[in-house]
């Protein structure tokens, strides 16, 4: 890869940790490309030459986002024994929290969009995950694998709820 070809790398990928930064903290409607680009150390018009809108920037925001999730939940799949699997997959979950509370944040903000691309980012990234998560389970021999796929999910989005609302006593159980 040539310089000028990891710079912009780079730089796209500097652009989106701080539209992320900025969408979870004042929202993605009131959030401006200046204040990304202000967020960035760059001018607003070096965002519009890696992204053409506002949407586009929080479709490749989002996108980045699902991509962690995957990404350390096919790590946990590919390297736990079937009876630790779940318990595994959940803690893998929390340190996700813990460690990216924005882009959970962004992805709850997101749930709401209308918009049909940002729903379809959405929808792909649930999908994604289900089906990473009901796989495992099947080849794990885990009893009810669809039931227990269901629960995980509504686990992790009852997560992200007590985030949001900053109430962890949702989650003692």
């Amino acid at each position: 890869m040539a310089k000028s070809d990891a710079t912009s790398v780079n730089r796209r990928s500097d652009i989106i940790s701080a539209a992320i930064e900025v969408f979870a903290e004042v929202g993605y409607y009131r959030a401006t490309t200046l204040q990304v680009a202000e967020r960035a150390n760059i001018s607003q018009p070096y965002v519009f030459r890696f992204f053409s809108t506002k949407e586009h920037l929080l479709l490749s925001a989002l996108e980045v986002s699902w991509s962690r999730v995957v990404e350390a939940f096919r790590k946990v799949v590919e390297t736990t024994s079937p009876e630790l699997l779940e318990a595994t997959l959940i803690l893998e979950y929390e340190n996700i929290q813990e460690k990216n509370r924005n882009e959970i944040l962004l992805q709850m903000q997101a749930q709401t969009i209308r918009e049909e691309a940002i729903q379809n980012t959405m929808q792909g990234g649930f999908k994604e995950v289900r089906e990473m998560v009901l796989t495992a389970f099947r080849e794990a021999g885990i009893e009810k694998p669809e039931e227990r796929t269901m629960l995980f999910l509504a686990r992790g989005v009852l997560c992200n709820v007590a985030l949001v609302l900053n109430m962890p006593e949702l989650m003692k159980g």
